[in-house]
């Protein structure tokens, strides 16, 4: 049965029943009936919808950022950020999505031919709890704008987005079961998967159930898109500027109290200035305010569930009984709440949980490299792929180190973020696949040649 708490609390706010076996069946049912009537709507009403959406979304904001604020525990300037980014990403797909959704004549002799996009049904969505409506948007919007369906399985101590989400989409005027949420247990998603209706999956989460849902997807032979965890290295070398580099840095570590799969986690700084950057670091990350997420001025707010916070200081004393040099914080907060202190820690070497492990939360691992080569080198150390910074002054330098770097996206002189203009995905044990931008819409299409000879 699902549960909502509120991490700053931990005030118990909500129960909710979840759905029987029948229920679920009717609801992928009416899913799969509302799309087969979506994908031969007009494209240009299909991109009125969202346009529709991202209306409802801005109408109603303050709403639904307090809602996340209080069920997964981000601070809710933050949560209006997210609910805003979801609405210009609807905006974008209705702006672009009849280029994006083109066909692309191909000359072939004297035959005519063409590659044309289709939907291929109902999608499967498997989301986290982080950006409970972002998450969800990213997906939904160049999904609904290629014409398919969405079933969401979201986290369970995000029901009650959950559940509004399937609300928002409804009263904009999406056909009637067209994009539903199912509320079930983790061990019910196999079945849905399995779901002859079901078309294809994409999951954001951890690396460990993504392999899980890879392997589900796999024997039913659909189409699975996986965005997982992520150690994303920040490399500082010697001629960076390093004033911004440590405001991007502390932006970067400490966005969403840490917990997003981008955040910066692995700081690589030249020796040479380390000091330096460690000290601006040290002073703005220490003057961030801590508290009740719903305060306007609260930059950090708790972690969302008292088991992560608890993985995550065990991540720390691991690595400070390994000889990190803890700078700022390392011990979590005292009264309610699943509060963790911004943390610096220094001196971080290879073996240590804090360089080794992916560390979601509130926590900077500063190691120091000797160069540009070493930085690359441990940038690399890692099983993820997903985003990585580097800060030089020197072009020349950054267009020959980034070809180096093993990511999804690099980003130099900035704090790695999606953008719905831009494919966002990862490489190695970060996941596959791309959401956003052209290639995101692309990847739940049926890429359809059509070859036509010459008529009589």
């Amino acid at each position: 049965m699902p549960v909502s708490v509120n991490p700053a609390t931990e005030a118990w706010l909500a129960e909710y029943d979840s759905h029987k076996p029948e229920q679920v069946a009717d609801i992928v049912a009416a899913a799969a009936a509302a799309q087969r009537g979506w994908r031969a709507t007009p494209l240009e009403r299909r991109l009125a919808l969202l346009t529709a959406i991202a209306a409802e979304l801005r109408s109603d904001v303050d709403r639904f950022a307090r809602l996340i604020t209080s069920e997964m525990g981000k601070p809710v300037t933050e949560a209006r950020a997210e609910i805003e980014k979801c609405a210009w990403t609807l905006d974008h797909y209705a702006e672009h999505g009849t280029r994006y959704l083109a066909a692309e004549p191909v000359v072939s002799g004297a035959a005519r031919s063409e590659v044309v996009l289709e939907p291929l049904g109902v999608l499967l969505a498997i989301m986290p709890w982080n950006f409970p409506f972002w998450q969800y948007f990213r997906f939904l919007a160049p999904a609904l704008a290629a014409g398919n369906g969405a079933i969401l399985k979201h986290a369970a101590n995000v029901s009650g987005c959950a559940l509004v989400l399937e609300e928002v989409v409804r009263r904009a005027g999406a056909p009637e079961g067209l994009c539903a949420t199912v509320l079930v247990e983790s061990t019910a998603v196999a079945d849905l998967i399995a779901d002859d209706r079901v078309a294809a999956v994409t999951f954001t989460g951890s690396t460990e159930v993504g392999a899980i849902v890879a392997a589900q997807a796999g024997a039913a032979l659909k189409k699975h898109v996986l965005e997982l965890g992520g150690s994303d290295p920040f490399i500082v070398l010697r001629d960076a500027p390093l004033a911004r580099a440590a405001t991007a840095a502390v932006r970067s570590r400490f966005t969403n109290s840490g917990q997003s799969c981008v955040n910066a986690k692995r700081f690589l700084v030249d020796e040479a200035v380390a000091d330096e950057f460690v000290d601006l670091v040290v002073r703005e990350a220490g003057a961030l305010v801590v508290g009740d997420p719903l305060d306007e001025t609260t930059e950090i707010g708790p972690l969302a569930r008292r088991d992560l916070r608890d993985v995550l200081h065990d991540q720390v004393l691991r690595s400070v009984a390994d000889g990190a040099v803890p700078r700022l914080g390392g011990h979590p907060g005292d009264g309610p709440g699943f509060f963790y202190p911004p943390t610096v820690l220094d001196h971080v070497t290879p073996r240590m949980a804090a360089f080794a492990e992916e560390t979601f939360g509130p926590v900077a691992s500063i190691t120091r490299v000797r160069d540009a080569e070493e930085a690359v080198a441990l940038a690399n150390r890692t099983e993820y792929g997903l985003g990585a910074a580097l800060w030089t002054e020197d072009p020349a330098l950054a267009r020959r180190l980034v070809p180096l770097i093993d990511a999804g996206a690099v980003f130099v002189n900035g704090v790695v973020a999606s953008d719905p203009r831009l494919p966002f995905g990862g490489i190695k044990k970060s996941g596959y696949g791309r959401e956003l931008g052209g290639y995101g819409l692309k990847e739940f299409v049926n890429v359809k040649t059509v070859w036509i000879g010459e008529l009589s």
